[in-house]
């Protein structure tokens, strides 16, 4: 398969524009099924998340479809006319691994800098969280307002900027069909253990535990979007 290997630059954009050319080109047919991902990494020289998010902007674009448990097949494009994913978008996973740098360190700030009023808008963006999530309610808007309350409590405009701009990135389609795939209510119960064991920290004015704890929820978050499309829906 004439696979290039690419460059380390938005990997997925490249990698999606290697595929869609061997779509069009008939390299795959319609209805075929694309190789595996941990093939399509090793023939390409990247990561397998970078191959993934590769594949998520090519369903987003309607030119794949991922069969949970079966593989990801080629679609009929005849028919369809959506357009490439913006070139602007952030690879989901990258993201994820950005808001590892920052975020771990504006947890650090929070414990150490935060007011009351900061610590009662941490508190309170979580324990929202914990009853939308009872109520079977995806928590993505108090989940922003715990981290938006975090970086604020730091005090630095260019980081709470910043860290918002990260958070709307998650609105994007990429990120929208990622969390499609895997994000459940079993996911969200974890990464609401994960963000009281940040909040404690905080409380705590622990700035090294609030890191740690930080780091630890955002490689836990990495993972969750990185298992096999099988494992993501397992019981």
């Amino acid at each position: 398969m004439p696979l290039q290997t690419v460059e380390p630059q938005r990997l997925y954009r490249q990698i999606a524009d290697q595929l869609r050319s061997l779509i069009a080109k008939g390299e795959f047919a319609t209805g075929a099924r694309l190789p595996a991902e941990r093939d399509l990494a090793k023939q390409l020289g990247v990561s397998r998340p970078s191959v993934r998010e590769a594949l998520i902007a090519l369903e987003v674009e309607g030119r794949v479809e991922v069969r949970t448990g079966s593989g990801v097949y080629v679609l009929d494009r005849s028919k369809r006319t959506a357009a490439p994913v913006e070139v602007m978008d952030w690879g989901p996973l990258e993201l994820i691994r950005a808001r590892r740098v920052i975020e771990g360190e504006t947890a650090a700030l929070a414990a150490t800098l935060a007011k009351r009023a900061d610590r009662e808008a941490i508190a309170r963006a979580l324990g929202e969280m914990k009853e939308l999530a009872a109520r079977g309610v995806v928590p993505l808007d108090a989940d922003r307002a715990f981290h938006v309350a975090i970086v604020r409590a730091g005090g630095n405009a260019v980081l709470t900027e910043t860290v918002q701009g990260f958070l709307d990135s998650r609105l994007g389609p990429l990120f929208k069909k990622l969390g499609g795939h895997f994000e459940t209510a079993r996911s969200w119960q974890s990464a609401i253990v994960e963000h009281e064991a940040i909040e404690a920290a905080i409380a705590a004015r622990d700035a090294d535990a609030a890191r740690s704890a930080m780091h630890d929820h955002m490689d836990k978050a990495h993972q969750r979007f990185s298992v096999s499309w099988r494992r993501a829906h397992a019981p």
